[in-house]
């Protein structure tokens, strides 16, 4: 269904008028025929102007049937804390192991270690 056609039928429906729509949202009631007559497309917002007008949820604009549609089933999405290396499993203890074993080794060595780190991730 084109968009004019649904506001037209809403606004009937509900027995307003253009000039009521007009009154509503501030749009020029030839705007709102424009829009009626599917020689404009509206942006957005003025469909959200439109919609709180009318007193009808945005959906309804879209949407033919009485009750919201229903949403499809979307994979579940990973959170951060299964996208960060070392948060689980065996990465994580790698991770655990290898501080404790930083734990035990003096500073300079520390910091040879850091430094090779460095070293090869830059290749």
């Amino acid at each position: 269904m084109i968009i004019g056609d649904r506001i037209r039928a809403l606004r009937e429906t509900k027995e307003l008028s253009q000039g009521d729509i007009e009154k509503r949202t501030g749009l020029l009631r030839c705007y709102i025929s424009r829009v009626e007559n599917g020689h404009t497309v509206p942006a957005i917002e003025t469909i959200e102007k439109i919609a709180r007008a009318l007193e009808v949820p945005l959906y309804q604009l879209f949407y033919d049937g009485e009750e919201p549609p229903v949403l499809p089933t979307l994979p579940k999405r990973r959170s951060s804390d299964d996208i960060v290396w070392g948060t689980a499993g065996k990465h994580a203890r790698f991770l655990n192991r290898l501080r404790r074993l930083l734990g035990k080794i003096e500073e300079p060595d520390r910091k040879l270690l850091l430094y090779m780190a460095q070293k090869l991730a830059s290749r």
